[in-house]
């Protein structure tokens, strides 16, 4: 049990045998919104109402009840807030040896149970751009699932990639008609995405060409003759190009999924089920009708035939269940399509696989300038955003570093800019639309991943200078405690206990962003301490002391970084 957690469960304990039943729960204890208040604080607006007294007359009488024994140095009512400050020698001690013990372990739990969870992200379009807002998608669902495999669940990575619809019959119909004879640049999957780009713009001056592309998706769904052939062609070249991208973000799935291996099995099952009459006919379509649940029309086969996403999506989803034997399966798709899985959800309930099934939907992507479309080319795809980021980082790693070689201002560099990309796509909540500025995420102050990084060198930089080698020396894991008396030092200890917390809320909520602002704020208060403190040029017991404290703060800024995908850099 991590040391905070214990610390609850005792005060807690106290309470509910003063109040003679079981009232309070250690997640009631919280910190104040004043720090000199105390370290924890409990509301007694709940508690009043069971002993039939003014929520400040609870709080005197509490205070009146209560011993600071163990880890209670002391408490006081304030209006109807009982606060407790803890015993810092103890506090420290326990935490700063938690962590030392722990390592890359502290911040674990089980509350997961070791379910089986598959998470599905990434569910990229083949012979489109990948742009920023894909970023969005794989960065949050590769951070939900590390962050749950931390809670402690069984996880699954799966992508799923839509290689089968109708706009890779705009794209091929465009690449035919307008770059047959072009020369192909060396990315050919991000050839495709511009091709993309100009097939809409195309079809909207020309609507005569949409019976060509419906021609063509015909023609490819019956997976013979030539325009099948370009087809598997380049697909392979989207394919390749997606590939890339996960490399160089260090994206790892066990599995990935293609719609073209889902359609035939969703024709069938469509054909099934149309039989059944769980599915009708309406004005040439095959919809499910699914007006009684208050969730509309979900649309199946489009009157000319042409298969939409559930006819590939139902079969999947059963496949999953089957193969995997899910406990919960996520789905990480942009809000925009809340209201399809609400649909899809239901008709696989309806079905008889009742599941959990989640969808975490997340907002727009936009550049500073507005809101990006395909339709009018205004995006940045990720190969334009990771060279300029990549190029900013080089030139920020070889002004701070004229020694360097080559070979390591490109390794740093290449870290800085990943770790850029990856936090401003999970800094903040799932429901609020991200602005990418590039200026901002490169910064090595404020809310970015340079910051952090940054922060953990100039730890790694102070241990180096000490001989610590990052390793825990005997003479640093055995200092007296005490000797962390400054403000500032209880203050980041409590941070530190909080992690753990965190990694629970984080994982409860499907937040990323919980860590990473958690990240911050023990990485500012780092560093106002280092700017007033003296940590080497402190005499040796203290020294000591503080080598221990800034060690476990590295520990715990690797951890939470990990949890986001980001690595860190011993040096900046």
């Amino acid at each position: 049990m991590y040391t905070l957690e214990k610390i609850k469960k005792e005060i807690a304990k106290q309470i509910n045998q003063a109040l003679g039943q079981r009232v309070v729960q250690a997640s009631d204890l919280v910190s104040p919104t004043n720090a000199e208040f105390g370290d924890l604080s409990l509301a007694c607006f709940a508690v009043s109402k069971k002993i039939r007294k003014t929520p400040v007359e609870t709080a005197g009488w509490l205070v009146s009840e209560i011993r600071a024994v163990g880890a209670i140095a002391g408490l006081k009512s304030v209006g109807p807030y009982v606060n407790f400050t803890l015993d810092k020698t103890k506090l420290v001690k326990d935490v700063i040896q938690q962590i030392n013990k722990l390592k890359d372990e502290y911040g674990l739990n089980n509350s997961g149970k070791n379910k089986r969870v598959m998470i599905e992200y990434s569910n990229a379009n083949t012979h489109k751009e990948y742009h920023v807002g894909h970023l969005r998608n794989v960065c949050y669902g590769d951070a939900v699932t590390k962050i749950l495999f931390a809670n402690g669940f069984k996880t699954i990575p799966v992508s799923y990639i839509n290689d089968f619809g109708i706009h890779v019959a705009k794209t091929l119909w465009a690449y035919l008609e307008f770059y047959q004879e072009k020369k192909l640049l060396k990315d050919k999957g991000y050839f495709l995405g511009q091709i993309y780009v100009r097939a809409v713009q195309e079809l909207e001056k020309n609507p005569m060409a949409k019976e060509m592309v419906i021609f063509m998706m015909k023609k490819i769904e019956s997976r013979k003759g030539a325009e099948y052939k370009l087809w598997q062609k380049t697909r392979q070249w989207s394919l390749e190009q997606f590939n890339k991208i996960y490399r160089e973000l260090d994206i790892k799935f066990d599995y990935v999924y293609y719609e073209s291996e889902f359609i035939l099995k969703g024709l069938k099952k469509v054909e099934e089920l149309y039989k059944k009459e769980f599915l009708i006919k309406s004005e040439g379509a095959i919809i499910a009708d699914l007006n009684k649940y208050n969730l509309g029309v979900l649309m199946f086969l489009r009157s000319d035939g042409t298969a939409l996403y559930p006819v590939a999506d139902i079969p999947l989803a059963i496949e999953k269940f089957k193969k995997y034997k899910l406990d919960k399966s996520i789905y990480v798709v942009d809000v925009r399509q809340s209201l399809y899985f609400k649909q899809l959800f239901k008709v696989l309930e309806l079905l008889g696989y009742k599941k959990e099934m989640i969808h975490l939907g997340y907002e727009f992507v936009k550049l500073p300038s507005g809101m990006m479309s395909s339709r009018s080319g205004n995006v940045i795809t990720y190969e334009d955003l990771q060279e300029q980021v990549l190029k900013r980082a080089k030139s920020e790693t070889k002004k701070r570093h004229k020694d360097w070689s080559e070979k390591k201002i490109e390794r740093v560099a290449t870290i800085i800019a990943n770790g850029a990309i990856k936090f401003e796509m999970v800094k903040i909540g799932a429901d609020q639309v991200i602005t990418f500025d590039i200026n901002q995420a490169l910064r090595f102050d404020g809310f970015t991943a340079a910051y952090l990084q940054y922060t953990y060198a100039r730890i790694n930089s102070i241990l180096k200078k000490h001989n610590a080698n990052l390793r825990i020396d005997a003479n640093i894991t055995n200092c007296e405690y005490a000797n962390l008396k400054e403000a500032k030092e209880h203050e980041l200890v409590m941070e530190l206990a909080k992690y753990p917390e965190i990694v629970l809320k984080a994982g409860k909520n499907y937040d990323p962003s919980e860590v990473a602002k958690y990240l911050f704020n023990l990485a500012r208060i780092f560093n106002d301490y280092y700017h007033s403190t003296p940590v080497l040029k402190a005499e040796k017991e203290v020294r000591n002391a503080r080598l221990s404290l800034i060690i476990a703060i590295n520990q715990a800024i690797a951890n939470g970084l990990n949890l986001l995908g980001i690595a860190v850099l011993e040096e900046m």
